[in-house]
């Protein structure tokens, strides 16, 4: 047996083959784990900040549902007291820009005449601004929970 043996020489490159080869795919299954535990941790991280931007938009609803509360106990109180008589609206009726032929008149020697508004339309008119109202807090409740889930994903843990 001779080390030129065609037969030796086929074993020797077959195992220098089969070494590099099941080191290579012992390399590729340990970067696989590497792969698979790298994704479990950042699968983590992102159930965490999922839960912080949960827990900020659920209390952003809960302050905007208790703020909307509180508002709608105020506008019912208010029309309470628009309808028995307690509250009033009242609008002025004259122009406070004089036509050139007026005389001048100080502001606090002229009496400025007012007309009381009809329950109703005061009602009306008042529902108006209450409507704008609830709007600005829905945007202000969007706008907290947008820059607190912004703040949440910004953060490094």
């Amino acid at each position: 047996m001779s080390v030129f043996n065609p037969y030796v020489l086929l074993g020797i490159v077959l195992f220098i083959l089969s070494a590099f080869g099941g080191g290579y795919y012992k390399g590729g299954q340990d970067e696989v784990t590497r792969q698979q535990l790298e994704i479990a941790k950042l699968n983590a991280e992102a159930r965490q900040k999922e839960q912080a931007l949960t827990a900020a938009v659920n209390a952003q609803a809960t302050q905007l549902m208790k703020a909307n509360q509180n508002a709608k106990l105020l506008q019912q109180k208010r029309n309470a007291d628009i309808d028995s008589g307690t509250l009033k609206l009242r609008v002025q009726t004259s122009c406070p820009i004089q036509a050139a032929g007026d005389t001048a008149t100080t502001p606090r020697d002229s009496v400025q005449a007012t007309a009381e508004l009809d329950r109703e339309v005061a009602k009306s008119l008042v529902a108006i601004t209450d409507q704008g109202d609830a709007n600005t807090r829905q945007l202000n409740a969007c706008i907290d929970a947008y820059n607190s889930a912004y703040q949440t994903l910004r953060s490094k843990p």
